[in-house]
């Protein structure tokens, strides 16, 4: 489309938004939900006009989404007696095999060039953010399931969104890959720990009911997102493939070991569970990275296309049940936990980047920490709740800090690209590379 094409879309857009304050004062709610659902699809198309403001779509598309699922939550809870909110697990595993996909063990090679930046990364990340969130939740006395969701959202690794942003703002974006990887590959372990210390003081939290929840959504679906990349991608010594599909079919075994806490499985309960996953999480993989590796000839392009549109969509939709099913809970709180995961978020980004700097490091890996520290993985901190049946309040928190979080991290982005960091010999990351 033309540029003007875009600006007429964008006036025509501030007219719905107009024609929906006039409504709402008028107390007709369903025009002012049309208009308003209408007014964010004209700013989420006209946008892409503009260079600066083309990277806002996807989250005004999410707030599109999420306008209409609280005006009209019944289309986004269920159809007959299916419950969208069975869906939620599944899009989480889809997205997170997609990630899953897109690495390798080498990614994990910074924990080694860049030791400090990891570490202060890592640390950072487990430690601010569900500090901060715990003094949220004291602070402002919120209901206990949703002052829980407050912990929850802060207790999880980072996310994809965190790696993005540091590339646009011409970060350290091999140190934001690692401590992103390590911060997921540990969350088995930290996050349930966390939310039964932290969390455990307003609801009850099972440490390993959660540990099993974050195997099963994000760990097992990487794993067969690596072993997918094993084969689909050509080149990988044969003793290298070997030690891997070794290594990724014991983190199965362990994984199908933690039944035993959990659901107190027999012998024979454990084999079955164990060739299941076996079966969707090594097998399947490595079948199908084999046959479009033979039609593709090696160029997986359209498959990271896919991925990474199923990836929005599905982040959309999580965003968009979780909204539907705590709608009445946030025409109450709703106000107030904007504010504060707007604190919460902001605050990650204040301490990551400062800490970092009182340690010392250079500028370009401030600003990753302060992405890692500041930006959640809210899809998994959605599929949690969903998991302990508190999507409607627990749930609360993680859908509102992610799009919250992919506008001020856009932003942030966007302000530290207009500030290159200069190339000079005082200014070089862990790895020995200049900024």
């Amino acid at each position: 489309m033309k540029k003007n094409t875009y600006k007429y879309i964008l006036i025509i857009s501030a007219i719905l938004f107009l024609g929906a304050l006039i409504a709402a004062l008028s107390h007709k709610i369903t025009i002012t939900g049309i208009f308003m659902i209408a007014g964010f699809i004209g700013l989420a198309t006209g946008v892409r006009g503009y260079q600066k403001l083309k990277g806002f779509s996807y989250t005004l598309w999410i707030f599109t989404a999420v306008t209409a699922s609280m005006f009209y939550p019944q289309y986004f809870i269920s159809i007959g007696d299916f419950q969208f909110k069975s869906l939620i697990v599944p899009l989480l595993q889809i997205i997170m095999f997609g990630m899953g996909s897109q690495m390798s063990f080498a990614d994990f090679a910074g924990v080694i060039k860049m030791p400090k930046g990891v570490l202060v990364g890592v640390v950072s990340h487990y430690m601010i953010m569900p500090l901060v969130g715990f003094s949220i939740a004291k602070i402002f006395s919120f209901p206990p399931e949703i002052a829980a969701g407050i912990i929850l959202i802060g207790t999880v690794p980072s996310g994809l969104a965190s790696n993005v942003m540091s590339f646009l703002a011409k970060a350290n974006l091999a140190l934001a890959v690692t401590v992103g990887a390590i911060s997921t590959m540990l969350a088995p372990f930290i996050t349930p720990t966390l939310m039964k210390w932290l969390g455990g003081q307003f609801i009850e939290v099972s440490f390993w009911s959660m540990m099993l929840d974050i195997l099963n959504m994000i760990i097992l679906p990487i794993v067969a997102g690596f072993i997918f990349n094993l084969f689909v991608k050509k080149g990988t010594p044969s003793r290298s493939k070997v030690i891997q599909l070794i290594s990724y079919t014991l983190v199965i075994l362990l994984t199908t070991l933690v039944y035993i806490k959990v659901k107190d499985f027999s012998v024979p309960q454990l084999l079955v569970q164990f060739a299941k996953s076996m079966g969707w999480f090594f097998f399947l993989p490595m079948i199908g990275a084999t046959i479009i590796a033979r039609y593709t000839r090696g160029d997986n392009k359209i498959m990271e296309k896919v991925l990474s549109m199923v990836s929005m969509v599905g982040i959309a939709a999580i965003v968009t049940v979780i909204t539907a099913s705590g709608r009445d809970n946030l025409l109450t709180v709703g106000g107030l936990l904007i504010i504060t995961s707007l604190l919460h978020n902001l605050t990650g980004y204040t301490l990551g980047y400062s800490l970092s700097w009182l340690v010392g490091m250079p500028e370009r890996d401030r600003r990753t920490i302060a992405f890692e520290v500041g930006m959640q993985n809210g899809g998994l901190a959605s599929g949690l709740a969903i998991q302990m049946g508190k999507a409607a309040t627990v749930g609360l928190a993680p859908a509102i800090f992610g799009p919250l979080m992919n506008i001020t991290g856009s932003v942030l982005a966007n302000w530290w690209r207009g500030k290159p960091v200069k190339e000079d010999g005082s200014q070089k990351t862990e790895d020995g590379s200049k900024d």
